[in-house]
């Protein structure tokens, strides 16, 4: 499985966007399909999660600001980020965990909130 994030970039604060992930497989062999982010000089964690079902997670720093959603026609996970704030800069990583709980990555978009 190859994912492909798009979508990062340079926005200020309380602005807007939006990432998307495509992956190269029919998201219906795809279990969760999710974004993480790394800050420098922290951990990799995670942002937000949604399952085949529809199901979300969303890490509490994000609630109320970010949307994730899923596209199984496009093979597409979006994340919607709203409200953004200095700290939400990062590297945004796209993630994805098949029925076998094997974990796939994509490439890092950048993420930078600045005035």
């Amino acid at each position: 499985v190859q994912l492909q994030a798009s979508g990062g970039g340079l926005v200020q604060p309380g602005g807007s966007l939006r990432l998307s992930c495509a992956a190269s497989v029919s998201t219906g062999s795809i279990n969760i399909m999710g974004w993480y982010r790394q800050a420098p000089g922290n951990q990799r964690e995670l942002v937000a999660q949604i399952t085949s079902g529809g199901t979300t997670k969303y890490a509490d720093s994000v609630k109320g600001r970010f949307t994730i959603s899923r596209d199984n026609a496009k093979n597409t996970v979006y994340l919607q980020m709203s409200s953004l704030k200095f700290e939400d800069t990062a590297v945004y990583y796209c993630h994805a965990r098949n029925w076998d709980a094997f974990n796939y990555w994509g490439q890092g978009t950048q993420v930078t909130v600045s005035s």
